[in-house]
């Protein structure tokens, strides 16, 4: 056992990847950590929950809720079910193809695409789920609640909804000329 640690210390120091670390390629944020407590015989017990967003930085991204008696295992759990539940995003240019307005719960949502340079132009939740799928520049706006929870899941359902001219144009059966003049 101590000639593992002591190995792994050493790849650390010189910049070598374990296993574990060469597999994981997503950028990985956490989100929101929230303490719950519940009120028994003898006193309370806390428990935590988490909210991880994961992604590749390359158009595809998953949320996940995490619940456990202590914070690391709620963020593990919160980081695999984000892992499973991964869905691939219309990213063209480090941008979205068109603006897009979505309601989850009491958030709402509005993502504008932006030019070259402007860079993220959002907040808190929101941010860290247009990181993790890649977005790099993008203007938004976030209206009524700014619950966490339902931010992420208002943003993930926006993007979500995001078609590229490609995809509108294979779905009609038309050229992409013929979509992009209309």
């Amino acid at each position: 056992m101590a000639e593992k640690t002591y190995q792994a210390s050493l790849d650390s120091r010189r910049g070598d990847k374990g296993p574990a670390e060469e597999e994981d390629r997503f950028i990985e944020k956490v989100v929101y950590i929230n303490r719950v407590a519940k009120v028994v015989k003898g006193g309370r017990r806390f428990s935590f929950a988490a909210i991880v967003v994961k992604g590749d930085g390359d158009g595809s991204v998953g949320i996940g809720v995490g619940k456990a008696r202590e914070v690391p295992e709620a963020m593990r759990k919160a980081s695999e079910r984000a892992e499973r539940s991964m869905v691939k995003v219309s990213i063209i240019k480090g941008t979205i193809p068109h603006e897009t307005f979505v309601k989850f719960g009491a958030a709402r949502v509005v993502l504008r695409p932006a030019g070259p340079g402007t860079g993220i132009i959002a907040g808190g939740a929101m941010r860290a789920v247009l990181e993790a799928a890649g977005v790099q520049n993008i203007l938004t706006k976030v209206i009524g609640t700014t619950n966490a929870h339902n931010v992420v899941k208002a943003t993930l359902k926006a993007l979500m909804t995001l078609t590229s001219a490609e995809q509108m144009a294979t779905r009609r059966s038309k050229s992409v000329e013929e979509i992009r003049t209309r």
